[in-house]
């Protein structure tokens, strides 16, 4: 018999024992596949490995490595241990789950410029979106070099072209949902994949993967961005210019994968070598926007949508978005012209850069995205967020900056810092009202 404050969930790999809060059962660090490290890196993920008896599931596995103060600042919190064995899920789940019908599946892509980020971080716990009577599952999944990764040596092993690892990750996690969902109360057959910023790009890399078809059925893709897939040359060239940086300019496969995974997260800025999808392998064979312009993604409904100031944290990156205008004065006089023609009353060269920025790194996505819809068949809504907290009016006075949904889509204020400091009546009402829409 169950114990109430344990809830057990038997998966094809075995028992686990997780713990209820406020109605809720959580299932914390589950193996999805099998650690990626030793022989294992730079891998397809493997399955899990079985246990016997019960296992204990109450609390998050480690992370990815990564900055802990660059995800702490801008990712969402302090994302805790960190390990090159990093391949686990979280569940949340109605206690009363245990029912005839199977609940709705929302799997969660973290955001984070592939970078930073994980499952277990407060902005993303699931509870509040459970209690609306749907399964939430939050993934963690290889960051950084350890999950984009081209070079020759690993090509020459390979018995075909694999450089998406944490694309591999992710259709290796909805494979586990598939597989035991069932198990937590969910309905294999009713999965939304949705993710923000870095995830909402893998959202859209697997509704192009062929390697992800059947695996979800809906896809809701938050402040998604526009910036190309890294072509194979390209992503190789960079495989060796990091293998140079350790003194390896004939490297084979094993001295890749001898090198500390710790070493390679604060390499990214020094070497400009910075993570992203690669097209041109099993994953990606061509890149994901070409796929959409054919119209060749998954059929499935699709929800996009972006933030009334995304161009605020491209500033934050070095981006000099008054910038951007002055260029366009000085090399592209008719471009800037017609671009004023778009934006009538927008005044000065930084209010008038924020706005081409964002539309032309975030809001344009939404666009291609329903053409493409419109080729398939199949329905696409857009959403637009303007909502910022009352408290935080004099912090974000050109709008909602890139991410600041987030919370209010898992109605999450009071776990979130800084927000749950000051959150109203009229905030919290917001967030339980995206909530009721996302779900």
């Amino acid at each position: 018999m169950q114990h109430p404050s344990k809830p057990l969930a038997k998966t094809r790999q075995g028992t686990l024992a997780g713990s209820a809060e406020q109605g809720i059962h959580i299932w914390r660090g589950i193996p999805y596949a099998a650690p990626p490290v030793g022989p294992l890196r730079w891998r397809a993920p493997q399955p899990a490995a079985r246990w016997q008896g019960v296992r204990p599931a109450e609390t998050f596995s480690a992370a990815s490595w990564q900055d802990i103060d660059y995800c702490r600042e801008l990712g969402g919190g302090d994302p805790g241990a960190f390990s090159e064995d990093c391949l686990y899920l979280n569940v949340w789940a109605p206690a009363s789950a245990a029912q005839p019908q199977p609940l709705p599946v929302m799997v969660w892509l973290h955001g984070g410029g592939f970078t930073i980020g994980a499952g277990s971080l407060p902005p993303y716990d699931g509870k509040a979106l459970a209690s609306r009577d749907v399964v939430v599952v939050t993934v963690n999944y290889r960051l950084g070099h350890l999950g984009f990764f081209a070079h020759p040596a690993l090509e020459e092993e390979a018995g075909e072209r694999l450089y998406n690892f944490a694309l591999l990750d992710q259709i290796a996690a909805l494979q586990w949902v598939q597989e035991n969902i069932h198990a937590f109360g969910g309905d294999a057959a009713n999965v939304t994949l949705f993710g923000e910023s870095a995830g909402a790009r893998s959202v859209l890399s697997l509704m192009a993967s062929p390697k992800a078809k059947g695996l979800f059925h809906k896809a809701i893709i938050q402040s998604g961005y526009t910036l190309p897939d890294l072509p194979r040359e390209k992503a190789l060239e960079k495989g060796r210019l990091l293998a140079e940086h350790f003194a390896l300019p004939q490297a084979s496969a094993e001295e890749l994968r001898a090198i500390p995974a710790e070493a390679f997260w604060s390499l990214t800025a020094p070497l400009n070598t910075g993570p992203a999808p690669i097209a041109g392998d099993a994953v990606l064979p061509q890149p994901m926007l070409e796929t959409f312009f054919a119209g060749r993604q998954h059929p499935i409904p699709v929800m996009i949508g972006s933030n009334s100031d995304e161009a605020s944290v491209m500033a934050v990156f070095g981006v000099d978005i008054a910038g951007q205008i002055q260029k366009l004065r000085r090399e592209r006089r008719l471009g800037l012209g017609l671009i004023k023609l778009l934006y009538p009353g927008v005044k000065g060269d930084e209010a008038l850069g924020r706005e081409v920025c964002r539309d032309m790194a975030f809001t344009t996505l939404g666009y291609v995205v329903m053409q493409a819809q419109q080729r398939v068949g199949q329905p696409c809504w857009r959403y637009w967020f303007d909502y910022v907290a009352e408290a935080e009016q004099d912090a974000y006075p050109h709008g909602a900056w890139h991410g600041n949904e987030v919370p209010y889509v898992f109605d999450n204020l009071r776990l979130t810092d800084p927000v749950r400091q000051y959150a109203s009546e009229a905030d919290l009402a917001f967030a339980a009202q995206v909530a009721d829409y996302w779900t």
